[in-house]
């Protein structure tokens, strides 16, 4: 027995020297991404917010007769009545609707704002009581344009001639594309629960400057076809309205590295616009335009009498030094702390 003790010393021996007489290292089992907080979860989503021109808005079929939810323009026009069956009454409804992020610059909270077109199913049933939801999803941009050739101070250097980049630079070819996650299971989306209530003043664009006026700028710059149901159109009747956010339901990606659940509203409506322009959602590349550029009116202030209360705490205190980075796989995402 004493030399198959031997040997089998022997054979775990040599399989851990090494020349040189280093012993070798245990392989350590590699580190497990950071889960964002759900603060940081916040901004992901406020900037999706603001980069997200098209939602799904979700209401409940009412209970009542359809008769008795006709718009106006039903009413004088028998040809634009919906002739809703009775049998859809309670049910889910959801369908695409325009959103945009209007009003960081006088109420900054992360309420969506909504062109309301009053003969729209989902604004019907809103007018009827029903209950809102909108549901938001991350889709990453189209990868970059390919580089321009173009004369600069390096053009001399003839080392600099001889150098691939500069060979490829020169083709035009394309820069290889950031890493992206390949499933949309990986990508972050997130649902705000509320209800829909009229923006005062946002209908009237009488006057330069005024609310109305901003809030059509900044929506039709969002979706410029958006300027023919504009209120005071000769279409149909419609009005400007933000959907108040109640509570969010968010999903990150995937459960081993991204935040899934509930965000508190508070730290939704404390997000700051430079807190989620510093950041960059997967998928973004260095130059991607961003949202649309909005000039702050001259009356931009918080409605100080909207009821809510400061929380108090002061802007230091949240929690910045963070990123969004992925793992180079072209699989998924995390953070990373700075």
């Amino acid at each position: 027995m004493k030399p198959i003790a031997l040997s089998a010393f022997l054979t775990v021996a040599a399989a851990v020297a090494v020349p040189g007489g280093y012993e070798k290292q245990p392989q350590q089992p590699p580190a497990r991404p950071r889960i964002p907080t759900s603060y940081e979860s916040a901004v992901m989503a406020r900037r999706i917010l603001a980069l997200t021109p098209l939602g799904t808005l979700a209401t409940i079929f009412p209970a009542s007769n359809s008769s008795s939810i006709m718009t106006e323009e039903e009413t004088n026009n028998p040809k634009m009545r919906e002739n809703r069956p009775a049998e859809v009454a309670g049910m889910p409804h959801g369908l695409m609707e325009y959103i945009s992020d209007c009003e960081y610059a006088t109420n900054d909270v992360g309420n969506p704002t909504l062109l309301a077109i009053s003969i729209e199913t989902s604004f019907k049933n809103i007018a009827a009581g029903s209950n809102v939801s909108l549901a938001v999803q991350w889709t990453p941009p189209p990868p970059p344009p390919p580089h321009e050739h173009k004369k600069h101070k390096d053009h001399k250097d003839k080392k600099h001639h001889k150098d691939k980049k500069h060979k490829d630079h020169k083709k035009g070819k394309r820069p290889p594309p950031p890493p992206r996650p390949f499933s949309p299971a990986a990508l972050p989306r997130f649902s705000l629960l509320g209800y829909v209530e009229p923006i005062e003043g946002g209908d009237d664009r009488s006057q330069e400057g005024s609310i109305g006026s901003q809030i059509a700028s900044c929506f039709t710059k969002s979706h410029p076809d958006a300027k023919w149901w504009l209120p005071g159109n000769r279409i149909h009747e419609s009005h400007f309205v933000r959907l108040v956010v109640t509570q969010v339901y968010w999903i990150g990606g995937f459960g081993d590295r991204a935040y899934i659940g509930w965000i508190p509203v508070d730290e939704w409506k404390k997000v700051t616009k430079e807190e989620w322009e510093a950041i960059r959602l997967p998928g973004e590349w260095e130059g991607h335009r961003g949202p649309p550029k909005h000039d702050k009116p001259a009356h931009g202030k918080p409605d100080e009498d909207s009821g809510e209360e400061s929380d108090g705490e002061d802007e230091g205190e949240k929690e910045k030094g963070w990123v969004v980075v992925q793992d180079g796989k072209n699989e998924d995402y995390t953070v990373k702390d700075l």
